[in-house]
């Protein structure tokens, strides 16, 4: 089998929810041996998020959680057990890389933050990801991306002008972030290769987030612009918005940029004769005339079937394309010919669609190894075989609850 880029790599995978898992999952789908550090006695919340196999909650039954943590090995440990510093010190020891995503202080009361770490193995890699970064006056705020989302502005810019805020789906942070704390760690760990010097990284979600604003942000900045939301519509371009098909909940999304894009889309509706009305005719006039273009525009879409719309558009190059469901995705012949889901055999849930990887590399692909573990799965081998404890020690560790 084809050698993957990061085989070799130890990680001990402190984290939980979803940027440090997420960031996690990337090293372990290119051949890290990722350690999965969880504990029964506070499960990671993503455990407890549906959807759940069967409809059934239960601790090993997330579909959520297992996408986000394909290729690891699960083990648990109590860390607010009184000798679970030791256990922790031997998995940092044996680790090239440490991740953790706590709220900050929280490592520090355990004795395992990034300066009580590094008196002992200077060289490790360090990630913190939280919220919004490990100092200043707000640093001890915890949350999710959902707040992050609406604190760094975007639940205020993908509104409608005339409704309150309707932020994008999800814990908009926790997707966008972990791009940024792979490339990251991989940065520091090429750096340790050259210099043999550790690092220490503390990613800020809101910091991570604001990125993707860096446009608006900057013209707020220098020329005193302030963004406002707009819905779908975007200053630059006009039709641009999801318009209905015909089904139920059906929608395609229409964007011309430019007005030979326009004249396209004027061509593909078969030419209306409203179509060649001057207020129409440039971007300018379109945008003040938008709700009346868009209602004409509904009114054809809307008898249309929304692939075959995308087709036709296509075609007539118009940017256009359908707004698909999760089923659309699982059907969609594109990701089929990538590849792109992978079905792996779970020990709880079964035979469960995992999300493959979004980039091929192509001397050392990755692939996922193995389905996400349950919560303590893979104790045994790894407390044994990975670590190196004896079976004494092992079972007077499990007997007292350490390993809980």
């Amino acid at each position: 089998m084809t050698q993957q880029a990061l085989e070799g790599l130890k990680v001990a995978d402190f984290t939980w929810v979803g940027v440090g898992p997420v960031t996690m999952k990337y090293l372990a789908d290119h051949g890290a041996t990722v350690l999965r550090i969880e504990s029964a006695v506070r499960p990671d919340n993503l455990r407890l998020a549906p959807p759940f196999k069967d409809g059934v909650s239960g601790l090993n039954r997330s579909g959520f959680f297992a996408d986000y943590n394909s290729s690891k090995y699960g083990i648990s440990l109590n860390l607010d057990h009184p000798r679970s510093r030791e256990v922790a010190q031997r998995i940092i020891a044996w680790a090239d890389v440490m991740a953790e995503s706590f709220t900050p202080g929280v490592m520090a009361r355990w004795g395992l933050d990034y300066a009580s770490v590094c008196r002992w193995k200077p060289e490790v890699i360090y990630l913190s990801t939280c919220q919004l970064g490990q100092t200043g006056p707000w640093a001890g705020q915890p949350g999710y991306g959902l707040q992050l989302a609406a604190f760094s502005g975007f639940y205020y810019l993908t509104s409608w002008p005339d409704r309150g805020p309707a932020g994008p789906y999800g814990a908009y942070t926790d997707f966008v972030s972990p791009m940024f704390a792979a490339a990251a760690v991989l940065a520091a760990l090429d750096h340790r290769r050259r210099t043999g010097q550790g690092a220490y990284l503390d990613l800020s979600q809101l910091e991570a987030g604001l990125q993707f604003l860096a446009p608006l942000l900057m013209d707020e900045l220098n020329n005193g612009v302030e963004a406002r939301p707009a819905g779908n519509r975007d200053p630059q371009a006009c039709p641009h918005g999801a318009f209905p098909c015909c089904g139920n909940d059906r929608w395609a999304a229409i964007a011309c940029f430019t007005d030979a894009q326009w004249e396209a889309l004027c061509r593909a509706m078969g030419s209306p004769a409203w179509s060649s009305s001057p207020e129409f005719a440039t971007l300018t006039g379109r945008k003040a005339h938008e709700d009346a273009l868009e209602e004409r525009i509904a009114a054809w879409t809307k008898e249309q079937d929304a692939y075959e719309l995308m087709a036709h558009l296509q075609r007539e190059g118009v940017p256009g394309g359908v707004v698909q469901s999760c089923e659309d995705l699982f059907n969609d012949p594109q990701l089929a010919h990538r590849g792109h889901f992978v079905r792996l055999q779970h020990t709880e849930i079964g035979l469960h669609s995992y999300s493959g990887i979004p980039f091929q590399l192509s001397e050392t692909p990755g692939r996922l190894s193995k389905a996400a573990p349950c919560l303590g799965e893979d104790n045994d081998y790894v407390y044994k075989t990975v670590l190196g404890f004896s079976e004494a020690e092992y079972a007077e560790l499990k007997a007292a609850g350490v390993l809980a």
